[in-house]
């Protein structure tokens, strides 16, 4: 007992100045960010507090801060059109259920497999639909239809936009402003914290009539704010809804990759390392406990998680001490959030998606992949014409199937022999050289796998090879074979028969040699004495002999070709 209060000590000591950092950012943000997904404010101040503590409790990242997310905000914000805020605790239910049977099933490692041009496609769509749904607030318009699609919404923003207010026009420009300059200049001083209390005064003397100014506030929108960290969720909708379980679905995924990605990237800035599998359970249980109290689905968040570890964080302890303060601050002073006008979230929500975005990481696709660029793209249209759900659900299909094109292209490397001398050797497939040359003996060395996705590919490139008398089949780097791949496999010998050819198994390794000896092909070259340890022992079984050859030269490349396993 002793030990754990002298650590909780010195985790308190030295993580109190981030929690409460941390915190100050959290409040404003979760507002605004609840707002975003078409949530009340309370909401997203609910989702800070126990979606937050829940996840540094049970957690396995130091430094992760859970809550509302920019990420979820589109998706979150077409359910709620459609069914209501009331649903989103309910959302919040079942996303926590799903994320929780992910890691019964440990499927964290599946999932973040979907490519980082899709994520950061899926990213830049949501930056956009953030953004734009801003026009009603930044630009001051009233009582407009709500659609559950972006474009919708924004044409009918456009449609209105001779009822823009300048003041509120000005408002939204000049708080956009001083949170890129503080950004710019003191970029250790997180401007929402500036913008905030300032934007909650300026509502306060325009709502009380002490300046003429009309200006939307959160009061005007949502009515009063109360006092509460936790309120009673609306239940009554249905678990078994279709619409509801492929949302929650969708909901998680995100949740995931953007939680273990920030976790990651928390890693490398303190150099150290999170538990991916208690990462995982503690955001499963912040969800199910957000849902619990009222609140909204959340994930890690990037630009808190990285103001978490600069403003010195060295333990989870800052995570919880952040949620604490969140609600000790909001059971103090939410009420007066209330004042804070609608040109001032929207300000804090352009600037929260511009910084979703990150150039560098566009310009690194770019220059490494041009399909992956393309593909980011791509997602990030659908996410914003469509759905954002549908947007990351296509953009990984298209992912897996560039994929697959990749991988269904044999890859090997052919050695081509005449008169016991190694004469060339073949990088690419170009079976035209075989003849040019009059091989006789020809070394195919398969590369990785042979699989259903690429061994008929390799099935193709065989049966292109006419003129040598031998084929030598070199699995010395083939460390995976599927069933498929062994119908190949007969196949080719088959083939090779037909020819004329002789066929030679060499270099089979543990990998794949348990499969090989179940099937009669493999049986009947092993008694025929064609499989063979390793090529030189083949080659030389051929006639070959790298120890006496008149062209030393040419005997010595090919035997160091078979030494280091080219052929």
């Amino acid at each position: 007992m002793h030990r754990f209060l002298s650590f909780f000590a010195v985790n308190l000591k030295s993580n109190w100045k981030s929690g409460i950092t941390v915190s100050l950012v959290s409040i404003p943000l979760s507002i605004s960010l609840a707002v975003a997904a078409n949530a009340t404010p309370v909401m997203g101040i609910i989702t800070a507090v126990w979606a937050g503590f829940f996840a540094a409790l049970f957690g396995g990242s130091n430094f992760n801060i859970v809550g509302p997310t920019g990420a979820l905000s589109g998706i979150l914000a077409s359910f709620a059109i459609i069914h209501g805020a009331s649903s989103l605790p309910v959302l919040a239910i079942m996303t926590g259920i799903i994320i929780l049977i992910f890691f019964l099933l440990r499927f964290e490692k599946y999932i973040i497999l979907i490519p980082s041009s899709v994520i950061h496609g899926f990213t830049l769509g949501v930056a956009f639909i953030i953004g734009l749904n801003q026009l009603n607030f930044a630009l001051g318009l009233k009582g407009l239809t709500p659609h559950e699609h972006l474009i919708k919404n924004v044409a009918e923003s456009i449609s209105h936009i001779s009822q823009v207010h300048l003041w509120t026009l000005a408002v939204f420009f000049i708080t956009l402003a001083i949170l890129f300059v503080f950004l710019k200049l003191i970029p250790k001083i997180p401007g929402p914290i500036i913008v905030a209390p300032f934007g909650i005064l300026m509502g306060y003397l325009a709502e009380n009539g002490i300046v003429n100014i009309d200006l939307q506030t959160l009061h005007t929108k949502f009515g009063d704010i109360g006092s509460q960290i936790a309120q009673i969720p609306n239940f009554s909708f249905n678990f078994f809804d279709l619409n509801l379980a492929k949302a929650a679905l969708a909901i998680a995924i995100v949740a995931i990759l953007e939680t273990l990605i920030s976790a990651k990237i928390a890693d490398n800035m303190s150099k150290t390392k999170h538990n991916q599998r208690k990462e995982m359970l503690g955001l499963g249980l912040a969800n199910i406990a957000s849902g619990t109290f009222g609140g909204i689905p959340a994930t890690a968040a990037l630009a808190r998680t990285s103001l978490n570890v600069k403003s010195g964080a060295t333990h989870k302890t800052s995570a919880g001490i952040s949620s604490i303060m969140v609600a000790a601050i909001s059971l103090a002073f939410l009420p007066y959030f209330k004042y804070l006008p609608l040109a001032v979230v929207a300000s804090i929500l352009v600037y929260v998606a511009f910084r979703m975005v990150e150039a560098e990481h566009f310009r690194h696709i770019y220059e490494h992949d041009k399909k992956a660029f393309a593909l980011s793209f791509i997602v990030a249209a659908i996410t914003i014409a469509q759905d954002p759900i549908i947007g990351i659900l296509v953009g990984s299909v298209i992912a897996l199937l560039i994929f697959v094109n990749h991988f269904s292209k044999a890859r090997s490397e052919i050695i081509i022999n005449k008169n016991k001398k190694m004469i060339a050797k073949i990088q690419s497939v170009k079976f035209n050289e075989i003849e040019k040359h009059g091989a006789d003996v020809v070394v195919y060395r398969f590369a990785g796998q042979m699989n259903y996705i690429n061994s008929q590919s390799h099935l193709e490139n065989l049966s292109k090879i006419n003129g040598a008398h031998t084929l030598v089949l070199n699995f010395r780097n083939l460390f995976y074979i599927d069933v498929d791949g062994l119908d190949a496999f007969e196949e080719i010998i088959g083939l090779m028969k037909t020819k004329g050819k002789k066929v030679i198994i060499t270099s089979a390794g543990p990998f794949i040699l348990p499969e090989l000896e179940k099937t009669s092909w493999f049986s009947e070259l092993k008694k025929a004495n064609l499989v063979f340890n390793s090529t030189t022992e083949a080659l030389e079984t051929l006639g070959f002999n790298f120890d006496k050859s008149k062209d030393a030269k040419t005997s010595a490349d090919l035997k160091d070709c078979v030494q280091c396993g080219s052929v």
